[in-house]
């Protein structure tokens, strides 16, 4: 459910050509190329169309697939997930659920507690790095 209701033609001026492709064209981005699939800060993942806070880095393993993986979001509000069959394949989509940007996919592939991998575009989220980390 899309509370924040924001222009199209605004998002081309705000995002980058990648971040509008990933965030309203449902896209991709290729693995091992994002800026946050290596980061180990410590923060706050935050949705790059409305800043809505999305993963805590406490909540964020190496899976070894290139992109940015967290086993839940800061709050089951804040995330919403949806059947995707695109492509030729049945996978369940992570969208924001502030404002709709699509934020990757969902697998049950993940580790404790949760048993999930939110594999999420790094051109999808900003960092917020934790004062004093």
């Amino acid at each position: 459910m899309k509370d924040k209701k924001i222009d199209p033609n605004d998002l081309k001026i705000q995002l980058t050509a990648d971040q509008y492709h990933v965030t309203q064209e449902r896209g991709t981005e290729a693995p091992f190329t994002g800026e946050y699939y290596s980061n180990k800060d410590e923060g706050m993942y935050m949705c790059v169309v409305c800043g809505e806070p999305l993963f805590n880095s406490d909540a964020k393993f190496e899976s070894g697939s290139g992109w940015p993986s967290f086993y839940q979001p800061v709050s089951y509000d804040h995330v919403d997930l949806a059947p995707d069959e695109s492509h030729g394949m049945v996978r369940t989509e992570a969208v924001c659920k502030s404002c709709g940007a699509h934020l990757g996919h969902v697998f049950n592939d993940g580790p404790n507690p949760t048993g999930q991998r939110y594999c999420i575009n790094s051109c999808a989220l900003n960092f917020k790095k934790k004062t004093g980390a």
